[in-house]
């Protein structure tokens, strides 16, 4: 395959992702993959991390830096041994994960302590069976001394039965007195035409429709569906009240369980069951974090959406039961040994997103019928009116519990990473395919002379990678996933994580960094932070990449001119020059995060080499960008960054070019 633009190198000098790479296959695999990142690559998602990149496009990308014809295609093992692949801003791991697969030696580096702690965590060899058995020993103990406050009764048989979670209703308030707010009165739509629901009135379980039998009463609460804002009795708005904890604005009103005899049940609560929450939140009261202060809720880009709800601390977004739940797991995991307790570390933490009151209920969806409404599912805080408590020690492996976690994020990850598989579409069936002689796991060292004593090596930075502890012209390859220029909030959103984990694993990590360091923050944004934190990463990878042969490779997409502006300068301060761009799928349309935004669902992959380093690409001049499609849009854009990068232009003419032709 030829470059698409005219070349005045010899293409000797030229890798085989510099001149080819094959979109339709790369696309194909993408596609399949974003509707269901974790299964592709599980031992990639051992915690939660956002904006996670397609793992088969990353190892795609690197398969074209391999030199051995025979080793390029996709599904032949290995062929980065011997090559050191840096990733300077790792967030998830892909990167290091897929070129740890092909024999590569790795390092990563990132701001956040969390991606250093899932990627040791992930890469690390320790056997699944030492995994196994230290999960069931303390699985077994936290659901011995917690499964108590999660028993209910049936209500058929009245046999002692297991919660599976309990649905709160948010409570406002109006002239009239309170008032408990659903995302809707129905509870559960089976496939067969079931429908369960709650009497607005007296909040019994209501299945197909039928009469409850029950009438107005002057205390009653009334329920009412999301979208009513305006009392139709007193023509008051509803208002909430931010005075009382964030916990108490919540009513319990249904459990969900399941007997042994009668299966899946939905009941009002009785008296036992309200007994129960006010013990397990009497019993939270004795319980100590430490510091209150490490658990203040700091204002920022995302986390002021809790302040401005009257949210300060983030002890105060769990329940009575889930307090305990966290604590009895702090205490336990300080008697295992350190590699063991850091991935127990890892899977309780993200337990979290499952077992906090943030949690929302998908229950009238008839094709999630019951399921968690997880609390980053926005990459966002949002107050959920029907609030989902769930039962983290439930024997099931349901969502969000410790079983079903172990054996996704850990015991099925760790199987995967031993034997990794693939898959290949022909004539539109899709088969498995087993990768032979890889593995997705590697020795941790802690020197640059010990990463190249032998292959599948990894080094972790826990820092700014505006200065690594690295030798000039020692890095093969970099290859990453730039932060989004303004709308996740990495640092700020995992503070919901990092306040949890610096109790659980104390270590000696960064758990507090000033975020003038991350590159992402949208209220210095327009101060120039992203191009300034940026550009020092670029031009460290422009001192730690080789110049003969080395590559910057990174995806990018992004609406705003600035975003593209602000890469531009970058990259040229960097003294980068672009070699290629191929534009690929991305994302899922479906996506919450995404879903109705208009947001593009392609990424440019732009594959750049130091200026005066040989390869050299001409790039013609890009006078229109196509903004009705997004895969033409990144195309474009792409192709526009590497004419202005070839111009040598100021900062204002970059900005002005961008602004002008967006």
């Amino acid at each position: 395959m030829s470059l698409p633009y005219e070349s005045v190198c010899n293409q000797k000098e030229f890798l085989p992702i510099d001149y080819g790479f094959d979109i339709d296959f790369a696309n194909a695999l993408a596609k399949l993959e974003s509707y269901n990142k974790h299964l592709y690559r599980p031992n990639t998602y051992l915690h939660k991390w956002w904006a996670r990149r397609c793992g088969t496009t990353f190892r795609l990308i690197l398969k074209h830096l391999v030199a051995d014809p025979d080793r390029i295609n996709y599904y032949s093992p290995g062929g980065l041994e011997g090559k050191i692949v840096l990733d300077p801003m790792m967030g998830g791991g892909t990167t290091l994960h897929e070129a740890i697969r092909l024999g590569a030696n790795v390092i990563g580096a990132d701001i956040d302590p969390i991606p250093i702690l899932q990627a040791r965590a992930s890469l690390s060899d320790a056997s699944l069976e030492d995994l196994d058995e230290s999960y069931s020993k303390f699985f077994n103990v936290l659901r011995a001394e917690l499964l108590p406050y999660f028993v209910t009764n049936c209500p058929t048989c009245e046999q002692p039965s297991e919660m599976q979670f309990t649905l709160y209703g948010l409570k406002k308030y109006c002239e009239c007195g309170p008032a408990l707010f659903l995302d809707s009165y129905i509870l559960r739509k089976e496939s067969n035409g079931t429908v369960i629901s709650i009497c607005p009135i007296c909040h019994k379980v209501i299945y197909n429709g039928q009469s409850c039998g029950c009438v107005i009463r002057e205390d009653a609460v009334p329920i009412i569906e999301k979208g009513t804002t305006t009392c139709p009795a007193c023509g008051e708005k509803y208002r909430d009240n931010y005075d009382r904890p964030f916990t108490e604005r919540y009513t319990p009103l249904v459990i969900v369980g399941h007997c042994k005899q009668h299966g899946l049940f939905f009941k009002p609560l009785d008296e036992n069951d309200r007994n129960m929450i006010d013990l397990a939140s009497e019993a939270a009261k004795n319980v100590s974090f430490g510091n209150e202060a490490d658990f203040l809720i700091k204002t920022g880009p995302k986390s002021g959406d809790l302040v401005k709800h009257g949210v300060y601390s983030y002890i105060e977004l769990f329940s009575g039961r889930q307090l305990l739940y966290i604590s009895r797991a702090i205490q336990l995991l300080q008697g295992y040994e350190p590699i063991i307790r850091l991935n127990l570390a890892m899977l309780v933490s993200t337990s979290l997103e499952f077992n906090s009151m943030l949690c929302g209920y998908k229950g009238g969806e008839v094709n999630r019928p019951g399921a968690i409404r997880h609390v980053f599912s926005h990459h966002a805080y949002s107050i959920p009116y029907t609030a989902l408590e769930n039962n983290p020690v439930g024997f099931k492996k349901t969502s969000g519990t410790l079983q079903g976690l172990f054996h996704t994020r850990i015991k099925k990850a760790r199987q995967w990473a031993l034997k990794p598989v693939e898959r290949e579409i022909e004539d539109d069936t899709v088969a498995g395919v087993f990768i032979h002689g890889e593995r997705d796991a590697g020795t941790e060292v802690f020197t640059h002379e010990e990463l190249e004593s032998d292959k599948r090596r990894f080094l972790l930075i826990e820092g700014s990678s505006i200065h690594l502890d690295l030798k000039s012209s020692s890095v093969d390859f970099i290859v990453t996933d730039p932060p989004y220029f303004d709308n996740v909030q990495y640092s700020d959103l995992a503070a919901f994580f990092r306040v949890w984990l610096k109790k659980m694993v104390p270590g000696e990590h960064r758990w507090e960094y000033d975020l003038c360091g991350s590159a992402v923050d949208p209220q210095a944004n327009g101060n120039g932070q992203y191009t300034g934190v940026l550009s020092g990463i670029f031009s460290e990878c422009y001192r730690v990449l080789k110049k003969d042969g080395g590559r910057l490779i990174f995806t990018f997409h992004h609406w705003n001119p600035k975003a593209w502006a602000a890469l531009t300068i970058a990259l040229q301060q960097a003294e980068f020059q672009l070699v290629n761009r191929y534009v690929v799928q991305a994302e899922n349309p479906t996506s919450v995060h995404i879903n109705g935004l208009k947001s593009l669902e392609h990424d440019a992959i732009l594959v750049l080499a130091p200026v005066g380093a040989g390869a050299f690409t001409q790039w013609q001049p890009v006078n229109t960008v196509n903004k009705n499609g997004s895969f033409k849009f990144c195309e474009d854009c792409a192709s526009a960054l590497g004419w202005i990068l070839q111009q040598n232009t100021g900062l204002k003419g970059i900005e002005g070019f961008w602004s002008g032709l967006i």
